[in-house]
C-alpha cells in the first residue's frame, strides 16, 4: 500500500454514452498533453463491485514460485497482466478484468509472493519482499505462459513492480497504466528524513521496522489491514464481504515475512538477496521509462503519494496523467475499474 514517495521521500460501454465518455477520456488526455494540466474524468459512472469472483484460479512453475493467478479473455488476445499492492490482492480487479475481457484482451491476475495460493517451490529460497525480487518473479511468469510482451497495468506494490518492469525490461513492456506515477526508489533514498506531517503518514512503516510491529501484524493482520484500507480509501464504503475476500489471501504462510522485509528493506533497516544486488544498483539511479504511459491518481487517495508534477519527466515515451474524480482512493482499479480499464484501453493505442 502507500508507496514510497522518492520526490518527498518520500456492464461495460455497450452503449452510445459509454462511447462518448471513452471519446471524452482520449480527448482530454489529448488536451492536457498540451497543456500540461492533468485531466479529470469521473470515475463514478459505473458502480463497481459488480463482480464478486474470478474463474477457477490456475496455478503455474515460474521462477522460484508457483504462481496462483486469475486469467479472463481470449488466449489470442493481446495480454495485460494486473499487479496488485499491500495490502490488498487480485479482487482489486475483479470488475476490471471482464471489462477488458470484454473488449478483447487476455487479462492476467497474479497473487504476487506471499499472497493467496502463491508459494516458494523450495524452503530454501530467501523470503525477500524487496521490490526488484516481485519485478523478477514478474518477468518469469511472463516467461512461464510463453508471453512476449504485455500491457502492464498496477497500483500500490503493483505499479512499482511494472515500473521496474518497464525500465529494466522495457522488451517486455507494450505500454503501463500505474497508479500514482512513478514509484522506483532505493533503501538509500528512504533513509531521507521528511518533515513531521509526512512522517505521520508512514506510521506503519516505524511500526513494522520493530519486533513487536512484526508480532502484531502476525496477530492482528486482519484487523491492520482493514484499518489501512480505510485510511487509504476514506471515502470507499467497502462492506465486509468485499474486505474478507481479500482478507483471505493474507493467510499465505510467507506473507508476514515478505511484507516485513518489503518494508525494513525500503528503510534500509533489511538486507536484500544479493542475487537482486546488480538490478537494484540500476534501479537505484532512477532510471527513465520510456514505453507509453498512464499515471492516475485518484481525487480521495488518503495513502501517501508523490504530485505528478514531480514523476512527469520519468517518462520519456508517450505521456498522459489523469485525475480520477469522485471520491476515489487509493485502490483506484477495485474503486474506479471503468476508468482504469479505459487507461489500459487507450494506452495500448499509444
Amino acid at each position: 500500500m502507500p508507496e514510497d514517495i522518492n520526490h518527498h521521500r518520500r456492464r461495460f460501454f455497450g452503449t452510445a454514452a459509454a462511447g462518448i465518455a471513452a471519446a471524452q477520456f482520449v480527448l482530454s488526455d489529448s488536451a492536457a498533453a498540451q497543456s500540461g494540466k492533468a485531466t479529470t474524468p469521473n470515475a463514478t459512472t459505473v458502480k463497481p463491485g459488480a463482480h464478486t469472483s474470478f474463474g477457477p484460479l490456475k496455478q503455474i512453475d515460474a521462477g522460484v514460485l508457483n504462481v496462483g493467478y486469475a486469467e479472463a479473455g481470449p488466449a489470442d488476445g493481446p495480454v495485460v497482466i494486473c499487479l496488485h499492492g499491500w495490502p490488498y490482492d487480485i479482487y482489486s480487479f475483479v470488475d476490471v478484468a471482464p471489462l477488458l475481457a470484454a473488449k478483447g484482451y487476455r487479462v492476467i491476475v497474479p497473487y504476487v509472493r506471499g499472497y493467496g495460493s502463491t508459494r516458494f517451490l523450495s524452503s530454501e529460497t530467501v523470503r525477500t519482499g524487496q521490490p526488484s525480487a516481485v519485478a523478477v518473479d514478474m518477468i518469469a511468469l511472463m516467461d512461464a505462459l510463453k508471453i512476449e510482451k504485455a500491457i502492464l497495468a498496477g497500483f500500490d506494490w503493483g505499479a512499482r513492480t511494472a515500473n521496474i518492469m518497464a525500465a529494466l525490461w522495457p522488451e517486455r513492456c507494450k505500454a503501463m497504466v500505474s497508479v500514482s506515477g512513478y514509484l522506483i526508489s532505493s533503501p538509500e533514498s528512504g533513509k531521507m528524513p521528511l518533515p513531521p506531517k509526512a512522517e505521520l503518514q508512514w506510521w506503519y512503516q516505524f511500526y513494522f521496522a520493530t519486533e513487536r510491529g512484526r508480532a502484531g501484524y502476525e496477530a492482528n493482520r486482519h484487523d491492520f489491514n482493514k484499518l489501512i484500507w480505510q485510511i487509504a480509501s476514506p471515502k470507499w464504503d467497502f462492506d465486509d464481504a468485499t474486505f474478507d475476500r481479500s482478507a483471505a489471501s493474507f493467510d499465505n504462510p510467507d506473507h508476514v515475512g515478505i511484507v516485513i522485509h518489503n518494508y525494513r528493506w525500503r528503510l534500509g533497516l533489511a538486507d536484500g538477496a544479493p542475487n537482486y544486488d546488480e538490478l537494484d544498483k540500476r534501479l537505484a539511479a532512477g532510471p527513465v521509462i520510456t514505453v507509453p504511459t498512464i499515471t492516475l491518481e485518484g481525487d480521495a487517495n488518503g495513502a501517501p503519494h508523490p504530485d505528478p508534477s514531480s514523476y512527469a519527466k520519468k517518462f520519456s515515451g508517450k505521456y498522459a496523467h489523469r485525475l480520477i474524480t469522485g471520491g476515489v482512493g487509493h485502490n483506484l482499479p477495485q474503486e474506479a475499474p471503468q476508468a482504469f480499464a479505459q487507461a489500459v484501453i487507450d494506452v495500448a493505442g499509444y
